[in-house]
């Protein structure tokens, strides 16, 4: 059950995720990273653009997603878009690793954050993506519903 908004310490977001997919579920997982990783998410610069998470001999992984060189790291600084292990339930993953081959969804990540307790969190969504039509569709709707309650609120008055 992923961490109530006010206790999250985001590090980067995926803005284009909702716009290009239905988001069908959410889930938290957690993430292996190495120190200089850590410290360059705390700094900020990540981005999700292109990530997505997929299955590797039984693992969840997260692949493609940029998180850049800490400046003040040594030679053992990490790689930016190397491919990091999701921390995940085994029942969680078989579940996922089912609906990925059998429904034709994709893993998005959503967030990348630190929980209340600093640890590195990702939010990933299990996504079915949208064709441009229903793009729009999503965007009238979004729109109308702005409106209908900009409508109420001022009969209200």
């Amino acid at each position: 059950m992923p961490a109530p908004e006010q206790s999250r310490k985001v590090a980067a977001t995926n803005r284009r995720a909702r716009h290009d997919y239905t988001i069908e579920s959410t889930l938290e997982a957690g993430l292996v990273l190495v120190g200089t990783e850590v410290k360059s998410l705390r700094i900020g610069g990540a981005s999700l653009m292109d990530a997505h998470a997929a299955t590797r001999d039984g693992e969840l992984w997260l692949l493609e997603a940029h998180i850049p060189e800490y400046k003040s790291g040594n030679q053992f600084n990490h790689e930016p878009k190397r491919a990091r292990k999701l921390l995940v339930a085994k029942k969680e993953m078989q579940k996922l690793a089912g609906a990925i081959s059998r429904d034709g969804m994709t893993l998005v990540p959503l967030q990348l954050y630190f929980n209340g307790r600093g640890i590195a969190k990702v939010e990933l969504g299990l996504a079915k993506g949208r064709k441009k039509a229903d793009k729009r569709e999503a965007i009238a709707t979004r729109d109308w519903k702005r409106d209908q309650a900009r409508l109420l609120s001022r009969r209200n008055r």
